[in-house]
C-alpha cells in the first residue's frame, strides 16, 4: 500500500478539524441542559483550551515572546475573534439550535468580500457578488421557513439566535482577515495563548456561575479540548500541506457535521424552506472558495 501523500495528509488533517468543529453546538448544548448559561459555557471554552496551548507550549519549552507593538492588535484578536465570536456563537446555538448556528456562522465568507475590500482593497468580483446574493436570500429563507409553522421535531429558531449566528459569522470572517496579520509570526499555540484567556476574562460580567453536575463538566472539557484545541491544531497543521482555499472549501463540511449530529442526538430539524435556505449559503461558500 502506498504512502500517504503530504496532500493527502493535509486534506485529512481539514477534515478531521471540520468534524471536530462540528461538534461545537451538541457539546454546547449538553452544557445547557444542564443549566449552564450560553456566555459560561463560551468562557469555560476558552479557559480550558487556554490551559491545552499553555500546556503544550510549557512541556515543548517554547519561546512566547511577542512584539510590544503587537499588543495591541492581539488585544483586538482577543475582543473580537475569542469573547465576542465564543459568545455570539454559543447564544446562537442555545435560541437557534445546533444546526441554525452552523450554518449562519458560515455566512463568513460574504463578511470576507466586504471587509477585504475595504481594509485589503481587493476586487469584488461577478462571482463574490452572486455568492453573497445567495448567503442573503439563504439567511431569509431560514428567517422566513421557521413562520411556516414547523412540526414538533423542528427547532424554535427565534430573531436572537439568527442575530446572534450572524455576529458570529462576522466575528469569525475576522479570522481571515486579522490571520493575514498573524500566520506568519506566530504558530496557533502561541498566538491562542495569548488571546483565549483575555478573551474569556471579558465575557466574565456578563454571566454568573451556576453549579455544575459531573456532566456539564465533561462537556466544557469536550468542547475545549476537541473541538477548539484539538480542532486548532488539526487545522494549523492541514495549511502546512495545502492552500488555504482549498482548505476553506472542505471545512464547509462543519454544518454538515452540526446538522447531523442535531438530528441524531436530539431530532433537531429545519423544514424545507429552512433546508433550502441552508443549501444557498453552503452554495455561496462553494462559489467564493472554489474561485
Amino acid at each position: 500500500m502506498p504512502d500517504i501523500t503530504n496532500r493527502q495528509k493535509g486534506y485529512l488533517c481539514i477534515l478531521a478539524a471540520a468534524t471536530l468543529w462540528g461538534f461545537i453546538g451538541p457539546f454546547g448544548k449538553i452544557a445547557y441542559s444542564q443549566g449552564i448559561g450560553a456566555l459560561e459555557v463560551a468562557f469555560w471554552r476558552a479557559v480550558f483550551a487556554w490551559c491545552c496551548f499553555g500546556g503544550e507550549l510549557l512541556i515543548q519549552k517554547k519561546s512566547i515572546r511577542v512584539s510590544r507593538k503587537e499588543f495591541v492588535p492581539l488585544t483586538l484578536f482577543s475582543v473580537l475573534c475569542v469573547a465576542l465570536l465564543y459568545g455570539a456563537y454559543q447564544v446562537a446555538v442555545d435560541k437557534g439550535g445546533a444546526a441554525l448556528a452552523s450554518v449562519l456562522l458560515y455566512t463568513a465568507p460574504a463578511w470576507v468580500i466586504v471587509l477585504s475590500r475595504i481594509i485589503l482593497h481587493e476586487q469584488i468580483t461577478k462571482e463574490k457578488l452572486i455568492a453573497l446574493c445567495l448567503t442573503l436570500c439563504g439567511i431569509s429563507f431560514i428567517a422566513v421557513g421557521q413562520g411556516e409553522g414547523a412540526s414538533v421535531s423542528h427547532t424554535a429558531i427565534s430573531g436572537a439566535g439568527i442575530i446572534a449566528g450572524l455576529l458570529s459569522g462576522f466575528c469569525y470572517s475576522l479570522y481571515y482577515i486579522l490571520g493575514k496579520f498573524f500566520s506568519d509570526k506566530y504558530s496557533a499555540s502561541v498566538l491562542f495563548f495569548y488571546t483565549l484567556l483575555p478573551g474569556a476574562l471579558l465575557l466574565l460580567p456578563w454571566f454568573s456561575f451556576t453549579e455544575k453536575s459531573a456532566m456539564a463538566w465533561l462537556s466544557l472539557v469536550l468542547l475545549a479540548v476537541i473541538s477548539t484545541y484539538g480542532a486548532y491544531h488539526f487545522y494549523y497543521t492541514g495549511l502546512q500541506y495545502i492552500e488555504a482555499g482549498r482548505a476553506s472549501l472542505i471545512a464547509t463540511l462543519e454544518p454538515v457535521v452540526a446538522s447531523l449530529v442535531a438530528w441524531y442526538w436530539w431530532d433537531e430539524m429545519f423544514n424545507l424552506t429552512g433546508y433550502l435556505g441552508a443549501a444557498l449559503i453552503i452554495g455561496a461558500v462553494v462559489i467564493i472558495v472554489r474561485k
